[in-house]
């Protein structure tokens, strides 16, 4: 069902008989979508001749994820099987929607390997895939909406003939600094990094230590500038700084200092106090949520929410995880509203959108009906910009 997301949809569709999530309550109520925005909201139980009974399920605003690698895996769907990049983004779109995301921005790599046996996760790829997107977008093709969101690899070494291939013209909204030196950040234990390098790109321990002595040798060399290069690079491109998997609260100030407002995975409960305390917004992964930990071993976002110090959920690698998520953050809290804002008003405004994440007359009509199955959440039909997508 994909369509043009610039057209205004011209007949009115009302949405009855849910629970509305708004910003701060639930309510029963309906909605009224009109040219694309939503018209107006009414509460009650009412079902107005020519409206959709929704049955008492759910609606929200459409989800907003700011960092996902989703389409890196349906790029590669094997180790080394590279899939062609128009039906890999089509896939990614459909299976984004099918999850109740309606804005979406597409973490792409940027800052590479010369070794010509690297794998899709290390070679050079964002601009041509950020073009077909933005091509894609223009046509209608797509579903949702897609934003470019330009994961800053520091520890690369062609970061900065790669961001000048991006302008201003491109709309990128997200500079994401990203440090994955082995040894410290996410992988601060090598045997975590070890068991993930060996058991997703086969590596013997030998390559495996010849990896980390490469990169380890790469960022000394180029880290500095290219961290500094990429902090410039997101004000040219007029794009939000987010920091990646912050550690200590030094860390956190480097990236205060560098006019970061968004904080990707901090990987302590000491540099999410610290995040806190400079005014950035804390993203934690809907996976680490629902399994209960970090599989690279760091703090729980469990532990994060018990302590008030989760902002924004991101479903990182698994799509259908942002939902299930915010559903039991609500739950866990005894406040569905409160779950669903870290998917939708909280990232809206953490990346400067303002006209999207909540149900509000005038806004995008983004919207998403879901209902609980035993706790799971099941989503009903998906809108955006008042056409329905899914």
């Amino acid at each position: 069902m994909p369509h043009d997301t610039r057209l205004p949809q011209s007949r009115d569709l009302i949405l009855a008989n849910a629970r509305l999530l708004l910003a701060d309550e639930t309510v029963a109520g309906s909605v009224v979508l009109r040219d694309g925005r939503i018209a107006s909201i009414d509460t009650g139980p009412a079902v107005p001749q020519g409206a959709e009974d929704c049955g008492g399920d759910y609606l929200a605003p459409g989800l907003i994820e700011l960092h996902t690698d989703n389409l890196e895996r349906h790029l590669e769907p094997r180790p080394g099987v590279r899939w062609p990049e128009t039906a890999a983004i089509l896939a990614h779109d459909a299976e984004l929607a099918g999850t109740g995301i309606t804005t979406v921005f597409d973490a792409l790599r940027i800052g590479s390997l010369a070794d010509a046996g690297a794998s899709v996760y290390e070679q050079r790829y964002a601009r041509p895939l950020a073009t077909a997107i933005l091509a894609l977008r223009r046509d209608g093709a797509l579903r949702i909406r897609h934003l470019l969101h330009l994961r800053a690899e520091i520890c690369s070494e062609t970061l900065d003939e790669e961001f000048a291939e991006f302008g201003p013209d491109d709309g990128v909204g997200i500079v994401s600094l990203m440090d994955h030196t082995p040894g410290q950040r996410q992988f601060a234990d090598l045997n975590k990094l070890r068991a993930y390098a060996t058991g997703r790109r086969a590596m013997s321990d030998s390559e495996f230590d010849a990896h980390v002595a490469m990169l380890t040798a790469m960022r000394a060399e180029h880290g500095a500038r290219h961290e500094a290069s990429a902090v410039a690079e997101a004000r040219r491109l007029g794009a939000a700084l987010a920091s990646h998997d912050d550690t200590t609260s030094g860390q956190v100030a480097v990236s205060a200092g560098h006019g970061a407002r968004i904080a990707e995975f901090p990987t302590t409960l000491e540099a999410a106090r610290a995040c806190r305390a400079h005014g950035i917004a804390v993203v934690a992964g809907a996976p680490n949520l629902l399994r209960g930990g970090s599989h690279s071993g760091n703090v729980s976002a469990a532990a994060l929410a018990a302590v008030g110090l989760l902002d924004i959920l991101s479903s990182d690698y698994a799509p259908a995880s942002l939902l299930a998520g915010a559903v039991q953050l609500g739950r866990a809290g005894g406040d569905m509203a409160a779950g669903i804002r870290a998917v939708t008003a909280a990232p809206a405004d953490a990346a400067g959108l303002a006209d999207r994440g909540r149900l509000a007359p005038g806004l995008r009509a983004d919207l998403l009906r879901f209902r609980l199955h035993g706790g799971l959440a099941i989503p009903r039909g998906v809108w955006v910009g008042g056409a329905r997508v899914a």
